[in-house]
């Protein structure tokens, strides 16, 4: 399973279903990986078109297999309501450590509401090698004023 950094790149969503009757609403987005969660800025008044371009930095460790994505519409005295989810497999990002603006289907109790564009960039921790060359420069056996 390989570890390092996932960059978000949430651009717009288009399509989402208004939650508000008398004026546009507020959407917003909860990016989680397994137990990180983010939150993008509340795209106020901007219904069911919002643009955000944000960049999120999540850092990917053993048993992170997905993208977690949940549309709110942020709503002052009331709780906030659920717009739709998405959840982007990141095997692909994995391989191909670069996945361009993709248009990804928004739903909401098994039905189409919308999509959400956004970019994944994946990059890899890099692990810690062993080099005996390096080790020798620091004082390895050559050094030595052992003698028969």
């Amino acid at each position: 399973m390989p570890q390092g950094k996932l960059q978000v790149v949430l651009v717009s969503a288009k399509g989402l279903e208004n939650t508000d009757f008398l004026c546009n609403m507020d959407p917003y987005v909860l990016l989680t990986c397994r137990t990180q969660e983010q939150k993008s800025s509340v795209a106020s008044g901007k219904g069911s078109e919002p643009e955000w371009n944000e960049d999120f930095i999540f850092n990917i460790s053993e048993g992170a297999s997905e993208l977690a994505l949940k549309i709110m519409d942020s709503d002052t005295g009331s709780q906030d309501d659920f717009v739709g989810e998405v959840a982007i497999p990141l095997e692909p990002v994995f391989i191909e450590r670069n996945i361009p603006l993709t248009a990804y289907t928004v739903v909401k109790d098994g039905e189409y509401r919308g999509e959400i564009k956004l970019g994944l960039t994946f990059t890899p921790e890099e692990r810690e090698s062993r080099d005996f060359a390096v080790e020798e420069s620091f004082g390895g056996w050559k050094q030595s004023s052992y003698t028969d």
